[in-house]
């Protein structure tokens, strides 16, 4: 025995590893017990609602900012709280994903500010376009995100219409055209995307102008410097044509290409 304990090992196995063998063996019997486990988890859950509970943690009451009253009230819709709620209860990640999913939301912040108070900061999209669909009229931001559906025409009077499949990708060159069309601002009926490919401009009294797939915008500056110097689109026409930039187009109503048919007859002598 005086040999063993003279043995660094032995006494260190003697001294800790015993005493921690015999401990572990002691707790793991006591833990077999159901009873001992069940009195283990209900402390620790009364311990933390303790302290989850205290007033500190508590959240009393939501404040959304940045929302319009619709936006608000849905996002206190989609966000069911009863208040008064433990701090600790609140998923914010889960939540801010929530409100997110709102379509005329781009971006939110969820925080407990001081006062207890669960703070929503929101960042709305903001309508520059109405498109026209198979679902009917949808308001679109300037990326061509979906903000909600638009139900008459006439509520948003201020917003340009356009029309076909592809149209709410292009919104940009759409916002562009009908900046260069400021001049047939009064006449302007919306654009149709034709194809996903080009745009057609559409004005009251039927007409159109048809734009090249590239340098839309060029072109529409050419028209309207055209019609501001000879008046062209006051006159009877049903269309002008720009796919081929090199060779314009105008495409005359019936009742105009009669009356060309009838002056050129006249002019040969024939009448």
């Amino acid at each position: 025995m005086e040999r063993l304990m003279l043995t660094p090992l032995f006494r260190l196995v003697l001294r800790f590893g015993l005493p921690c063998l015999l401990t572990f063996g002691i707790a793991s019997w006591w833990l077999s017990v159901d009873d001992n486990r069940m009195k283990i988890i209900d402390t620790y859950a009364d311990l933390r609602s303790q302290v989850e509970s205290r007033p500190e943690f508590m959240v009393n009451m939501m404040v959304v900012d940045g929302a319009s009253e619709i936006v608000s009230d849905g996002i206190r819709q989609m966000l069911p709280l009863d208040f008064p709620i433990s701090s600790f209860d609140l998923d914010l990640e889960a939540m801010r994903e929530v409100v997110v999913a709102l379509d005329p939301v781009k971006s939110a912040r969820l925080y407990v500010r001081q006062g207890n108070v669960l703070q929503v900061d929101v960042v709305e999209r903001i309508p520059v376009v109405l498109w026209r669909n198979e679902q009917g009229l949808q308001l679109l931001d300037v990326e061509g995100v979906l903000v909600g559906p638009a139900f008459v025409r006439a509520d948003w009077p201020e917003l340009p219409l356009i029309v076909g499949d592809g149209a709410d990708k292009n919104v940009i060159e759409a916002l562009d055209l009908v900046a260069a069309a400021e001049p047939l601002s009064a006449r302007l009926r919306g654009l149709v995307r034709m194809g996903e490919r080009r745009w057609d401009v559409v004005l009251d009294r039927e007409q159109r102008i048809l734009l090249p797939e590239i340098e839309a915008v060029q072109a529409l500056e050419r028209v309207i410097a055209m019609d501001q110097a000879v008046d062209m689109l006051e006159r009877d026409l049903v269309a002008v044509d720009l796919r081929l930039p090199n060779r314009p187009t105008l495409r005359m109503t019936d009742g105009a290409v009669q009356e060309l048919i009838r002056i050129r007859a006249i002019e040969a002598g024939e009448q």
